[in-house]
């Protein structure tokens, strides 16, 4: 697992898993809509430093218990320091979800913003069902980043001075086409689920409509800002030369490349916490149920 790529993001997955969900809105779901009233054995597919458990376990019926499963050597490491003196059952395994078998023996499976990470996301999505007993529950928090990036609104900024959609909807087109790997896999999840078998599946869009206010505590503020700013909304894009020559190998035009960066740039610019900007991340939240 040396050299691990997430084992450098923990700064990065802490600053920003938040700003997804409210925690009122996670409750509401578990107790409202999947209405969980009994103890539960979780697994979750991908779980990082265990940012899913941290949220659900208090939430959950006394007694339940999660596992998590990661690739990331010290993101493990940073799951069981987290969980140490949680009164909580708990158990991180790691390894590569791609290599590993599940026994049949969990309650509900999860996974947050894996699957689009992964080149064969309806295979992860069987070895999930598989792990499930009968009646059992399958959850996927996963992202559709074209919605994500038609969902800013800047202050006094066209948004189509800040994004060009067409252009990135066809990047993000080709990029699946050519790497399997899909940033909007969120939309397609329940009908991967349904071939597989899958049945009462339900699909939503996390709640969380984020509002950077300058006229509010700065504290506040500031916390919101840094955390946008490390999920790379407003970021310097960097050199011209090679920010372009990297579209390029994606498949953009030179035109397209040389927009995107003046675009990029600009925003990098205006982007402060001096300003006003709401954002709605519109995360897709798919479950279903597995009947043996």
């Amino acid at each position: 697992m040396d050299g691990y790529y997430w084992d450098s993001k923990f700064n990065y997955l802490s600053k920003t898993r938040w700003l997804y969900y409210n925690d009122d809105y996670l409750n509401f779901l578990l107790t409202n809509v999947w209405k969980i009233t009994s103890p539960v054995r979780i697994i979750d597919f991908g779980c990082g430093y265990g940012y899913l458990g941290t949220k659900l376990l208090p939430l959950l019926p006394e007694g339940s218990t999660y596992t998590g499963v990661d690739a990331g050597g010290k993101l493990i490491e940073h799951a069981k320091e987290i969980f140490q003196q949680a009164p909580f059952k708990t158990e991180f395994i790691l390894g590569d979800i791609q290599e590993m078998d599940f026994n049949q023996q969990y309650d509900i499976v999860v996974c947050h913003a894996f699957l689009l990470h992964v080149e064969n996301p309806r295979e992860i999505l069987q070895k999930m069902t598989d792990c499930l007993v009968d009646r059992g529950r399958i959850i996927c928090f996963e992202t559709h980043w074209i919605s994500n990036m038609a969902s800013y609104y800047l202050d006094g900024i066209y948004p189509s001075d800040m994004v060009q959609l067409g252009f990135l909807q066809e990047l993000f087109e080709r990029d699946t086409q050519r790497s399997g790997k899909d940033g909007n896999v969120g939309i397609k999840v329940p009908i991967y689920l349904s071939r597989l078998g899958v049945r009462q599946i339900e699909c939503r869009v996390s709640d969380r409509v984020n509002f950077l206010d300058p006229n509010c505590a700065a504290e506040k503020n500031n916390e919101l800002y840094n955390s946008l700013k490390e999920d790379g909304f407003g970021a310097d894009p960097g050199e011209e030369k090679l920010f372009i020559t990297n579209l390029l190998n994606r498949g953009a035009t030179f035109d397209e490349a040389q927009k995107e960066f003046m675009l990029e740039s600009f925003l990098s610019k205006v982007f402060s916490k001096d300003v006003f900007l709401t954002y709605s991340p519109n995360m897709k939240i798919t479950t279903g149920i597995i009947e043996r």
